[in-house]
Order: structure tokens, then sequence, then C-alpha cells
């Protein structure tokens, strides 16, 4: 496995903090890390919520690059509190679609220690 997705998982194992934080939130067992177009790394943790307003690890991950002022994801690895790999989710792969229309299926995730596109994953897009 190449150093980068090596250096992706750990950042976002170390992200990993599950906790309680009212008893209708619970944060945190869930993370993601980001690589964006420039090589920045942006981590989020999900955050759920008894009234559905939460929001997953990798959309998390994926405001705090957009606010940073990138627009593009080369790659995502997405870790649960187990340590198992897991591919964003449908939410997530949507909004990376909306955000990279012409280059979405290029962004890699790693799973279970392979590498898939965002294209396997979404290989038909509503667009």
């Amino acid at each position: 496995m190449q150093t980068i997705w090596h250096h992706l998982r750990n950042t976002a194992i170390q992200s990993l903090n599950p906790r309680i934080v009212s008893p209708w939130i619970e944060v945190g067992s869930v993370a993601s890390a980001i690589e964006s177009g420039k090589g920045r790394i942006f981590t989020g943790v999900c955050v759920d919520t008894a009234c559905s307003l939460g929001i997953c690890a990798e959309r998390s991950a994926i405001f705090q690059l957009l606010a940073a002022g990138e627009n593009e994801i080369r790659r995502i690895v997405t870790i649960n509190c187990n340590g198992e790999l897991m591919p964003p989710c449908g939410a997530c792969r949507e909004l990376i679609a909306q955000m990279m229309p012409s280059n979405y299926q290029n962004v890699e995730c790693l799973l279970k220690e392979r590498v898939v596109s965002l294209g396997e994953l979404l290989p038909h897009c509503w667009f």
C-alpha cells in the first residue's frame, strides 16, 4: 500500500473519538481523512443525532475542505470504531459527484486494503 494511504488511514484512526455529547447526540464513531487536489489532508467525524440532523464523517471532512477554499478531492479513507474501512455512503458519493461533475469518477477510495474509484461506486450519476 502506498505511503499516502497509510498516512490517510492513520490520520482517520487518530480522529476517531467515540463519545456521547447528550442523550440525543453521539459523535466520533466513524472518521474520515480526505486528500485534497492540492495534497492537503482534511478530517471529519460523524455526528449521529436522534432527529436525523447529523452528518457523515466524509461530508464533515468535505465541508472542512470547502471552508479552506479547496474544491477537489483525490483520495478518501473512512474507518469505523472497529478499525474497519468503509466506503463513502450514497449521500457522500452524491456530494462529491456534484462538487466535481467532470472528474468525480477518478476520486480514489480505500476499501479493505484495495483501492476503488468513486466511478466504480457511483457508475451512473443522475446528471
